[in-house]
């Protein structure tokens, strides 16, 4: 498959120079690892940037426990892999030591208890910035950060109270107990993301690519079968051919019914669709504003 080369060495060339930055004006950095596709491509990107030495910066993955087991296992073989320092903030620690109260019911989801989790790890590892895979064509809250996306001493974000960036100048001045989002993949589309994993070979957790799982079907969105999730009468489970487009907690991760099972496949389907790949993601439709009112409490 023909790719726009030129173009996607753009988009890296971008996403390097905001890498060197941080390095440059941050004390101490963390990168975001959810051990999905944006995070995975965040890991290679570092690696090329501080070539031949090691990713500077550790990794921080915040675990709702309720993750798809083929996430885990592929976070910690790349974690093996690229010698990184991996950080795990454990929602399920939270909720043992009650600092976060777990929801019931059938929409139960701990997606949101990861707010509290991240805004504590940031704080116990005094991390002034926190460098995360979000893309402005994700979601329309997404779309109003900036590279550098300022934080106050609570975690929280104002998107009315950003700093203008000029051609490549960025600004991390901040204050004692304030940090930055950084966010180096902010003009990459998903299938910018995708031709570019493509061209260079990285490899990816398998849930990306077809496969046959147990699913059901809650409000139009199919969702894996599992045992942290409560089923509505009359939801029955079935076997489906599906892949994920995007990863997350297992209660709020829709997956698509597809027969891709090469990166090209992938391809050929996002130049086509005309669902987000944010479409399955249960979290996002609480409400019309549910990840803008998440971000300003601290979300990533």
């Amino acid at each position: 498959m023909n790719y726009n080369i030129n173009h996607l060495k753009e988009l890296e060339s971008e996403s390097i120079y905001v890498l060197r930055e941080v390095a440059a004006q941050f004390e101490n950095p963390v990168l975001m690892f959810s051990g999905g596709k944006d995070s995975i491509l965040m890991v290679h990107l570092a690696y090329k940037a501080f070539f031949p030495a090691k990713v500077p910066f550790p990794l921080l993955h915040i675990d709702t426990g309720h993750n798809f087991p083929e996430t885990i296992k592929f976070r910690d073989d790349l974690v093996e892999k690229i010698g990184a320092n991996l950080i795990v903030g454990s929602v399920q620690e939270a909720i043992d030591k009650r600092t976060v109260t777990e929801e019931k019911g059938v929409n139960a989801s701990r997606n949101g208890l990861q707010t509290a989790v991240l805004l504590e790890s940031l704080e116990k590892g005094k991390y002034d910035a926190a460098l995360g895979g979000a893309r402005r064509d994700e979601e329309k809250a997404r779309a109003k950060e900036r590279f550098f996306s300022h934080r106050d001493e609570f975690g929280q974000w104002d998107p009315k109270n950003q700093r203008p960036e000029l051609w490549n100048i960025f600004n991390g001045k901040h204050q004692m107990g304030e940090h930055f989002r950084v966010f180096p993949i902010s003009n990459w589309t998903e299938l910018d993301v995708w031709q570019y994993l493509a061209m260079e070979k990285v490899e990816l957790p398998s849930l990306y690519y077809a496969h046959e799982r147990d699913v059901f079907e809650r409000d139009g969105v199919l969702l894996a079968d599992c045992d942290y999730i409560e089923k509505k009468p009359g939801e029955t489970v079935f076997r489906e051919t599906v892949r994920c487009r995007t990863i997350g907690d297992m209660t709020c991760t829709g997956v698509w019914k597809s027969t891709a099972s090469t990166t090209d496949d992938i391809i050929e389907e996002v130049a086509t669709t005309r669902m987000t790949e944010r479409g399955g993601r249960t979290d996002d439709k609480r409400s019309e504003t549910s990840m803008e009112d998440r971000k300003r409490k601290g979300y990533f």
